[in-house]
């Protein structure tokens, strides 16, 4: 069990980046030509996702074993295996003039006509286009949804690539307008979900290539409980599933709603709850002591 060391213990580590991970570091695709069209990819023996070295130097992620690959390419480099494939056309996303009339058009065949470039249709997320890469102290997760990729507007779906460093954690949150399949496609996952009051809490541990499902409004999380790097996916049954981030919006209501709460027995003084807001992590956290000992990474 780690649900409530995550909410209140392990503040600290989210003060500043932790050590990187065993066997390399994550690399956050926002910061190598998030918005650019030029493709980057791997090299003539390595496969797709490749995530490249970005200006910060910071390095990629690095594996051993499975369908990725042992090693990446820095950013901007191409090889003739990768020169073939066209990169992925990023000028549709964020733009609200192009969504609305995505949403307004009355069949498929007029959603097509709107969207005349087929490079449109792919979404890249070695590099994804801006306002879609939420990151965090743990991690970070990459969002293919109707603003970041228009042309899944009246498809009803969308999706999330997500990668945790060595004791990174999704912090506990809701979908309110889909389920989630969340499948690990490399390392493992600790998961938590409860539907609703009344209804127990189920745990699950994921290795690779394993899946559970997040029923719709269900409050869960994600952790990654090993000293190396860990890769999921999450596919979704809406454009946009919408997020809520569980503690971070609890912390935001007013003072006197959050001491009612947590009731009498345990009572902090108005100054508290500014430092625990002030604390928060982002999305992506990274804690729970026992495993910050085990591999080890220290606090900041």
């Amino acid at each position: 069990m780690y649900t409530s060391t995550i909410l209140v213990a392990p503040l600290a580590p989210f003060l500043a980046l932790a050590a990187p991970p065993i066997g390399g570091s994550f690399h956050n695709p926002s910061t190598v030509g998030a918005t650019s069209n030029t493709a980057a990819g791997p090299s003539s023996t390595t496969t797709a996702i490749a995530l490249g070295t970005g200006a910060s130097g910071v390095a990629p992620i690095s594996t051993s074993s499975g369908p990725y690959p042992t090693s990446l390419p820095s950013s901007g480099t191409a090889t003739a295996s990768s020169d073939a494939i066209a990169p992925a056309d990023t000028s549709l996303a964020n733009d609200l003039s192009v969504i609305g009339q995505l949403i307004l058009a009355a069949k498929a065949p007029d959603r097509i006509k709107l969207i005349p470039n087929d490079a449109s249709f792919k979404f890249d997320f070695n590099r994804p286009p801006t306002q879609s890469t939420t990151t965090g102290k743990g991690g970070y997760t990459v969002r293919a949804d109707r603003q970041s990729f228009p042309p899944l507007i009246g498809t009803g779906t969308s999706m999330v690539l997500g990668f945790l460093r060595p004791c990174g954690f999704n912090t506990p949150h809701t979908h309110p307008r889909s389920t989630e399949l969340n499948l690990v496609v490399r390392g493992t996952l600790e998961t938590q979900f409860t539907c609703e009051n009344g209804a127990r809490t189920i745990h699950n541990t994921l290795g690779t290539n394993q899946m559970t499902a997040f029923p719709q409004g269900a409050l869960h999380t994600e952790f990654n409980p090993n000293c190396e790097d860990a890769i999921f996916v999450a596919a979704f049954a809406s454009e946009d599933p919408g997020v809520q981030q569980t503690a971070q919006t609890f912390f935001g209501f007013d003072q006197d709603v959050v001491d009612a709460a947590i009731g009498y027995d345990f009572t902090f003084e108005g100054k508290d709850v500014e430092q625990f807001r002030r604390l928060i992590p982002a999305n992506v956290a990274q804690g729970v002591d026992r495993c910050l000992e085990k591999c080890p990474i220290q606090r900041a």
